[in-house]
């Protein structure tokens, strides 16, 4: 990846996880009152901050291995977030419609960081 790509690539993606994770936070923002609803809030919070926190910490790398190794994180991150989400829209835990867009916007990240996952472990 060109250097120019590569911050373009980074910063796009910081921006985009910071913004899913706070999406996340503010969707959740609410004293849930059933006990299983409220475990699954809380892993999607988890999740869904790592993956933000993780990507944040896979461009600051010291080496290519290190990079690699966050971005693996990324994407099983991405991948228990979309599965949380799965859980309260497939279980009617949760309203469809609140949660189809974070599920859209994980589901295309998951994508995204998987490839160039595959795309680094292939170099």
């Amino acid at each position: 990846m060109e250097s120019k790509n590569y911050e373009d690539f980074n910063n796009k993606y910081c921006y985009r996880t910071k913004e899913l994770a706070i999406a996340v936070c503010k969707e959740f923002n609410s004293p849930q009152t059933k006990e299983s609803l409220r475990v699954i809030v809380r892993q999607v919070i988890r999740s869904a901050t790592s993956v933000a926190a993780n990507f944040r910490a896979a461009v600051r790398a010291r080496s290519r291995a290190e990079y690699y190794s966050k971005i693996c994180i990324v994407v099983e991150e991405c991948d228990e977030t979309l599965f949380w989400l799965e859980i309260l829209k497939d279980g009617d835990l949760y309203a469809h419609e609140r949660i189809t867009k974070m599920m859209t916007e994980t589901n295309e990240l998951l994508k995204i960081f998987s490839i160039t996952k595959k795309k680094l472990r292939d170099k």
